[in-house]
């Protein structure tokens, strides 16, 4: 698969940044031993050329090139705006 890309779904956490936002992604996986579904988190750097996202957006995100030390993610779309 040339050119496949990882894609995630987040909400921006941070916006404070000129071209960059700080997301939060959530995965769900079962516990190695008892098997509970718990919740996973990681935070993203991502590249948002315009400064269309704010904090509360749902997000996705697409892997690029490295932009920076820690940002190798770009914005591709914002699936829902935040209320207020």
């Amino acid at each position: 698969m040339i050119g496949h890309r990882k894609e995630r779904v987040g909400i921006v956490v941070t916006d404070n940044m000129d071209k960059s936002i700080k997301i939060k992604s959530e995965r769900l996986m079962p516990h190695p031993l008892y098997g509970k579904i718990i919740k996973k988190f990681k935070n993203y750097m991502v590249h948002d050329e315009k400064n269309e996202a704010h904090v509360g957006d749902k997000v996705l995100i697409r892997e690029t090139k490295p932009i920076s030390k820690r940002k190798c993610w770009k914005l591709v779309e914002i699936l829902q705006k935040a209320h207020g």
